[in-house]
């Protein structure tokens, strides 16, 4: 073969850049501020520009590089064997890559973070050089006014030197620091080898790496890249390349949260309980009830700062689109991130972290057990606002609990907490609402107190693989089983032809549960509107039985209808009271929007007929990958549901893999 690729082995060395020969004129000082400034910022680099030479198509990237505030080398360079001629190369960020592992005593820190923002050249024509593809995005911050001084931007002012017809000096004056940066591994945690003068390093606000740690963490990010092109990652350094926080996202995660975007938790567990991992993960609920990771992040520090940071990075990672209800712990700085970074957001706390803190925060009271249960029956039985807060005076005022700052901060959040507080909001089953009802974390059984970073990357990948198993083994269930019926009910019957297994069963429970319902009657009229008071038979301490009441609205021209209990919103399907009320007044069928899509058996071959393609940015890869993902999900299906169907849809998933090898040989 005439040409030869030497994409593993670049001619110029991952740590050389680029030397620039020849003037480079397009740079002139400014008097007034002392700084070296273009004449015209340069547009950004997109496919089809074109240079008449090498040189110019590099001092371009670079002079766009040094606007942007990031340095660049030429990574890789492809030539032609016989006449040793450059035809293509790959020009990209300084921080792309990885310097290869050193066996020096006392190695460079790792300052590169895998960098993907680059552009590919190609010589056109055997005289033109032309963009053929361009990555824009960095996966670190890059800003201009961050003082930092690359060797590509020194080769313009070496060559503007050379430019310049008079003596005058090049005044552009960068200060270098003479110290080496600590690294990130054990021995170098907790001091620096800084030269004398220097403040020690605070290191309570970097990540606290151990030995292998950084390396296990950047490899799995680098093979991730590799084998997963929508893999998305961001490192948060500080002007000295300390680590201090870490967010990525796989391509099952970002394609999940097309679909789930409605409530998402924040799962900060692993922060309040002090793990060795400052593990924070963004979750969401699928079609099955399930749990779905929506990304991952470290933490360096529990400030405002940082978790901005993280925020910041999750929503930039799926692509801008913020969750309509965000649930986390009672924590202050998350609380203030979430506010600044999703303002339109319902930011609500979880109420089975704080109920979890009862006995740590409660115990040593006297009285406890009378405290907890007037506790419980304030929190979970209140179908009032007026009944919670009667229920909670009583129990301070009983127990002499006024001077509690636990309870007391609880009691001025407790509209972001409490159940009664929250009936408007939909929470698609994220929180528990009764007493029994328990909430289990993400990586819950892979993550221990003294899980190591290193550990945790180990076990990353098989906690997703073994949840998305389930996953698929719950679709496989859902598609082929046959619900059994408990009732004659022909709401459960409707609803069986719709929902995910699991979602039935839950529905199931409420349709059960409508026989324990009983004396059914109108108690106002307001015009179309009727409310009805429903009592039902339920289940106190000590297998006692208690009723309750509870009111049902129904509105008869529209067929709308709203318990007091609010399951709809809490759980997203019909409660036993509603249900009641619907057969009390001959509705056969529940109206179709109490049948929520999201819990269907084909939610997401639905969602992508329903979502075409007309927001799409036909310039951004990251929606092409996230667009294709969603329409290639109908023909998984299809194609899994037999052998016929399994055979055809691999035949033309080959023939289509075979006319993007034509296409790319076209190219070359």
């Amino acid at each position: 073969m005439e040409e030869v690729c030497l994409n593993s082995e670049p001619v110029f060395d991952e740590g050389d850049e680029y030397d620039v020969e020849g003037d480079c004129t397009l740079v002139e000082h400014d008097d007034e501020t002392g700084e070296t400034q273009l004449k015209k910022e340069p547009p950004s680099p997109t496919v089809g520009l074109e240079f008449d030479s090498f040189d110019e198509a590099y001092d371009f990237y670079n002079m766009y590089a040094k606007q942007q505030g990031f340095g660049i080398r030429v990574s890789n360079s492809w030539f032609r064997s016989k006449k040793k001629e450059r035809y293509r190369a790959k020009l990209s960020c300084s921080s792309a890559g990885f310097k290869k592992k050193s066996e020096a005593n006392n190695p460079r820190p790792e300052t590169r973070t895998g960098c993907p923002a680059m552009i590919v050249i190609r010589l056109v024509d055997s005289k033109r050089w032309r963009i053929v593809e361009v990555e824009l995005e960095h996966n670190h911050q890059v800003s201009p006014q961050i003082k930092r001084f690359y060797k590509s931007h020194k080769k313009m002012i070496l060559a503007a030197k050379k430019a310049q017809p008079s003596p005058e000096p090049v005044t552009e004056v960068h200060t270098i620091k003479l110290y080496r940066t600590a690294v990130l591994e054990a021995d170098h945690i907790g001091y620096s080898n800084f030269n004398e003068g220097i403040n020690p390093v605070d290191n309570s606000k970097h990540l606290e790496l151990k030995e292998g740690d950084a390396h296990a963490v950047y490899n799995y990010f680098c093979r991730m890249k590799l084998t997963n092109p929508n893999f998305f990652y961001l490192f948060d350094l500080d002007d000295d390349g300390r680590l201090r926080n870490v967010f990525w996202a796989d391509a099952r995660s970002r394609a999940a949260y097309g679909y789930f975007c409605d409530t998402v938790a924040i799962d900060t567990t692993c922060l309040a309980n002090k793990y060795e991992i400052p593990l924070i993960s963004f979750v969401g609920v699928n079609q099955h009830g399930q749990s779905v990771l929506l990304g991952c992040g470290f933490l360096g520090h529990e400030s405002v700062e940082y978790f901005v940071w993280i925020l910041r990075s999750w929503l930039k990672c799926m692509l801008g689109c913020p969750p309509q209800v965000i649930i986390t712990d009672q924590c202050k700085p998350l609380q203030t991130a979430v506010c600044e970074v999703f303002p339109n957001a319902h930011h609500c706390y979880c109420m089975w972290y704080i109920m979890q803190r009862v006995p740590e925060k409660l115990g040593g009271l006297k009285g406890y057990e009378a405290i907890k249960r007037q506790l419980n029956k304030a929190v979970y039985d209140s179908l009032k606002i007026a009944e919670f807060e009667t229920s909670w005076a009583d129990m301070i005022k009983q127990h002499r609990l006024g001077d509690n700052k636990w309870l007391q901060t609880l009691y001025e959040d407790r509209q972001m907490w409490v159940p009664v507080y929250l009936k408007d909001t939909f929470f698609a089953g994220m929180i528990p609402i009764r007493e029994n009802e328990g909430l289990n974390a993400f990586f819950e059984g892979y993550v221990h107190k003294h899980t190591s970073f290193k550990e945790f990357v180990d076990k990353y990948d098989l906690a997703l693989h073994r949840k998305h198993l389930k996953e698929a083994m719950a679709d496989l269930e859902s598609r082929n089983s046959s619900f059994e019926m408990k009732t004659r009910c022909n709401f459960e019957l409707q609803v069986s032809k719709v929902y995910t297994k699991e979602i039935f069963k839950r529905f199931q429970s409420e349709v059960e549960g409508m026989y324990s319902c009983f004396n059914t009657r109108q108690v106002n009229v307001n015009g179309p509107i009727i409310t009805y008071i429903v009592k039902e038979r339920v289940e106190v301490e000590g297998n006692e039985k208690e009723v309750k009441y509870y009111e049902v609205l129904y509105e008869t021209t529209q067929v709308d209808i709203r318990c007091i209990c609010s399951l709809f919103n809490y759980k997203g399907y019909l409660c036993r009271h509603a249900l009641n009320v619907l057969n009390y007044n001959g509705v056969e069928e529940i109206p179709s929007r109490y049948i929520l899509q999201r819990w269907s058996k084909d939610f997401k071959c639905r969602y992508l007929l329903d979502n075409k393609s007309g927001n799409i940015d036909v310039y951004n890869p990251m929606h092409w990958y996230n667009h294709l993902h969603k329409c290639a999900l109908p023909i998984v299906e299809e194609g899994a549901q037999s052998q016929e169907h399994y055979k055809i849809a691999l035949q033309e998933l080959e023939e289509l893999l075979n006319k993007f090898n034509n296409v790319a040989n076209d190219f070359v």
